[in-house]
Parts: structure tokens; sequence; C-alpha cells
């Protein structure tokens, strides 16, 4: 390992941004959008994440996905994948808040994709994740992403620790536990990261593809080497994850000291169908009307988890 990792750095060091010219262009430029000011690009700096990756039933999980062309990923032995992500946003154009993303990694067609190839070929099968919850902090966070990139934001009782050994993360809404996470700390690899991802979300019966992109340093853990505690609760919000089958052991976990993102302005949508009239998929419109551009926090969660947390 000793020997690989300096290899790796230095050819994760050579991958190009994954920035695209456009937004870099833009850069200094501003920008009003439903009483929201942003200063071009819409980014964040000095900030910290931890992600971590479980096994799911594929089945049931392909039963999550709205409208007809999203598609679980598919690994060995019937199973997908379950990408959950914190977010501890320190400096942005809305202030400091806590996203704590769950969501399904997944491709878009009309067909699934077979396994393997979406991680290698991401453009040609669409790969990316439907996000299936998306607490936030603050009021302004879920008005701007909500109502701007469709994505299923709420507020909700968040917080964001680290300590020497581990990182984690709660959730809880409405006096209910959502989820908890716990990472171990894993080793300090500190391999250039370089990436774009694609979030898929439901919005006014619509299908929002959105594209954020992300460089730091992350320490990485894979397979046995990655430890990981995840706590599903009973709020509404998660109810369908119990139906997946979420795996007691991570695949992997990661952990950014400190990064920047770029959630680009430009996003695609298409309305999401049905075999039933009058469906619809995620939130209406009036949802997001009303809101205001709070950035204050509701109380950090107070439900206690047991022991580990």
């Amino acid at each position: 390992m000793k020997r690989i990792l300096p290899l790796a750095r230095l050819g994760l060091s050579a991958v190009p941004s994954p920035v695209p010219r456009r937004q870099r262009q833009l850069a200094g430029r501003h920008a009003l959008v439903d009483g929201i000011p942003f200063e071009l690009p819409v980014d964040s700096i000095d900030t910290p994440a931890l992600m971590a990756g479980f096994t799911i039933d594929r089945e049931a999980a392909a039963r999550m996905l709205p409208g007809g062309e999203l598609h679980p990923v598919a690994l060995p032995g019937g199973k997908g994948l379950l990408v959950i992500t914190v977010v501890n946003y320190l400096r942005t154009d809305i202030g400091r808040y806590i996203e704590y993303s769950i969501a399904i990694a997944c491709t878009h067609g009309r067909r699934p994709a077979p396994p393997l190839l979406p991680g290698l070929l991401r453009g040609r099968f669409g790969t990316g994740q439907y996000v299936v919850d998306l607490p936030v902090s603050s009021e302004i966070s879920v008005k701007g992403g909500k109502g701007i990139w469709g994505m299923p934001k709420h507020q909700a009782n968040l917080d964001f620790k680290v300590g020497e050994s581990a990182v984690s993360s709660q959730y809880e809404v409405g006096g209910q536990l959502g989820m908890y996470i716990e990472i171990e700390r894993p080793p300090a690899t500190a391999l250039p990261l370089r990436v774009g991802t694609v979030n898929y979300c439901a919005f006014r019966g619509m299908l929002m593809k959105s594209f954020i992109y992300f460089d730091g340093k992350a320490d990485v853990a894979l397979g046995k080497r990655a430890r990981a505690r995840l706590v599903l609760g009973n709020a509404p919000q998660v109810a369908g994850l119990h139906d997946l089958r979420i795996s007691t052991d991570p695949l992997f976990t990661v952990y950014l000291t400190s990064a920047q993102g770029v959630l680009d302005d430009h996003f695609e949508c298409w309305f999401l169908t049905s075999e039933e009239p009058g469906r619809m998929y995620g939130e209406p419109l009036s949802s997001v009307i009303d809101l205001g551009l709070s950035q204050d926090w509701p109380e950090p969660p107070s439900i206690d988890v047991g022991a580990g947390s």
C-alpha cells in the first residue's frame, strides 16, 4: 500500500478539473434567482464531508425510483448501492449549512445498464444518483436547492461531528430519528479527488438532473478496511429505506477534511411518466413559494442512538 499510494496520488493529480469552462468564465458575475443573490460560480470552500456506500437489494431499490427511465446500478448478487454523503458547508453564498444526502446509485435510459460499465462510461449510461432524501440546516438552502434545482430538500435537525477516530452525523425531523451515520476515519491516504457527479431528483412531476463538482484530498477505505455504523430511524421521510435491506458493513468510506465544490447553474429536466394517469412524483411548486431566506438552524439533534455514538 505504501508503494501504491504515491503512484495513485500522482495519477489522480493529473486528472483535469471537471468544472466546465463556462463556469470558470462566469466567475465574478452575479445572479438574483427567486430572491437569492448568487456570485458565480455557485461554489463552496473549506468544506469537510463524509461519504459511505452500502449494498442494498436492487429490486427493492428499483421500486423506489420514479418514472421508467432510472435504474439501480447493478452490483453482483442482485445488489444495488446506497450512498450516504454528508457535507458541512462552512462558506457559501447562502451561509453555513449541513446537507445530508441519502441516494441510490443509478443510470438513466430506456433499459438497465450492464454491470461495471456505468462506472467506466458514466456519460453513456447517465450514471449518477437518485436523491431519496436531502435534509438541510437552513430555510434558504431549501428554497434554493428545491426551488431552482428540484432537490428534495427540507429543513431538519442536523449535526456534523469530527473526532480523532470517527466522523459522524445525525439527522432528526419532527422529533423522530431519520438516520445516524458514523464512519471510522480512514487511513490518511490524501488522494486528490477531482470528480463531477450527477444528481437526479423528483420535483413538480419532473425528473431534475443537476451537476456538482468537487476538488479536495480524500482519505479512503475500501472493503474490509472500511468501517461504519448506520442507524435508520422511523421518520416518514426515510420509511421506504427499511425495505432496501441495507448491508451492515460498508463497501467504502471517504472523509474529506476540506474540499471545494461547484454546483452548476445549468440543469436538465424531463416529465416523469407513469402507466397510470394523475400520478405526480415529487413535491409541488407550492412547497417553495412561501419560503424565506433565513440562514438560522433548528436545534441540534437530541435523540440518543445508543452505544457507539
